[in-house]
């Protein structure tokens, strides 16, 4: 089996999977937390493929910078396909939308707008990081 079906069939109640050479990581974060946990602890994801809910370009970026191989979403954004397509990132998805929405329902997800001018992954990461300490700020 592939590293990618292997990440694709262990999804199942989890919020991400992450698969290589047999070694499964699951976490059960929401949105990006997940992949914001790996990164900050410096966890080598290098060669890994990915099996995510969710992925806009903010996901996107964080597997780029995470040096992700292949990512299969649930649901994928045209700026997270494009971001993926443009780093030679092969992907497939089920349900393919314009843009990730806020939980809300009523914008676009904070995450995107971090990170919709930027085209650099580590840039990427520094402005989702940013980010997130405001949102958690203001709770």
């Amino acid at each position: 089996m592939t590293d990618i079906a292997a990440a694709k069939n262990s999804l199942s109640g989890h919020s991400i999977c992450l698969c290589k050479n047999g070694d499964i990581i699951t976490d059960d974060g929401r949105g990006i937390s997940p992949m914001m946990k790996f990164i900050s602890k410096k966890r080598d994801l290098r060669g890994y493929s990915a099996a995510d809910l969710i992925v806009g370009k903010a996901a996107a970026m964080l597997f780029v910078s995470a040096g992700i191989k292949e990512v299969f979403a649930k649901t994928i954004s045209r700026p997270g396909a494009e971001y993926l397509s443009s780093h030679g990132i092969p992907y497939s998805y089920e349900v393919f939308t314009e843009r990730i929405i806020n939980r809300a329902g009523d914008d676009v997800c904070p995450m995107e707008k971090a990170v919709e001018n930027i085209s650099d992954a580590e840039e990427g990461y520094k402005a989702l990081k940013k980010r997130l300490e405001e949102l958690k700020a203001k709770t």
